[in-house]
């Protein structure tokens, strides 16, 4: 089945938040918090105000995934955020497909670096970046979240 990836819209938010709920469902101690996550309440106003993107992936007229991007305080370092995907279309490239959104819409801001932070806990995820050309760096970082999240930080060169 096809799946199209296509910027975000507000009336978005309930899917979004759906997938996040499935994803974090799957890692014990994970637990979604919606005042963690204010953006998903309105996500194409909130990353527009960010001066970012998100995108999702949709399937027939089901959101399935999501992917976005910030600016960060160096102009040649686009972030990565909220890379989630259903369980049910995993293994079929879809990851890769929104990674790649993000790498082209940065080079086409001049970027040349992306990186992200991602939970410990997210080991499928930190293969995917790993396989795609991400480099993990040193450090970590404690959000003092209700999930208790450790992440790690991956950064990519465009060139």
């Amino acid at each position: 089945m096809q799946i199209e990836i296509r910027p975000v819209e507000d009336t978005d938010s309930a899917a979004l938040l759906h997938i996040l709920e499935v994803v974090f469902a799957e890692y014990p101690g994970c637990v979604l918090d919606l005042e963690e996550v204010p953006e998903l309440l309105q996500p194409a106003t909130a990353f527009a105000q960010l001066g970012g993107f998100l995108w999702v992936a949709q399937q027939q007229e089901q959101v399935v995934g999501c992917v976005g991007m910030v600016p960060t305080e160096r102009p040649e370092r686009m972030e990565l955020k909220k890379l989630y995907t259903l369980p049910t279309v995993r293994g079929r490239g879809l990851g890769r497909r929104l990674i790649e959104q993000v790498e082209t819409t940065a080079r086409q801001q001049q970027a040349r670096f992306v990186h992200l932070w991602t939970d410990t806990r997210f080991t499928t995820a930190h293969r995917v970046y790993e396989r795609l050309g991400y480099t993990r760096l040193p450090e970590t970082r404690q959000l003092h979240d209700r999930s208790n999240s450790v992440e790690y930080h991956y950064e990519k060169s465009l060139r």
